[in-house]
């Protein structure tokens, strides 16, 4: 499934792409703030494209939600 929204998860971190896959399906955690990532980037993408505009500040917030989450997950991916 290939997507044109930019910074999906496989795409951040194309090294652990069967990773990625395999830590969706093994580790419900994992899972869980991956579809949050998901969900968060696809906001992002939505609002830098003018599709669903927000506020500045929000996207901002949204932005460091990502950040964070993309964080966490390449911590785990890293493990």
């Amino acid at each position: 499934m290939s997507s044109n929204t930019p910074h999906e998860l496989h795409e951040e971190f194309p090294e652990h792409s069967a990773k990625i896959s395999e830590l969706k399906q093994s580790d419900a955690h994992f899972a869980r703030l991956a579809e949050e990532y998901h969900t968060i980037n696809r906001a992002v993408h939505r609002a830098e494209t003018n599709v669903e505009p927000m506020d500045s500040f929000a996207e901002g917030e949204m932005r460091k939600k990502r950040g964070a989450l993309k964080d966490e997950l390449y911590r785990m991916l890293s493990a």
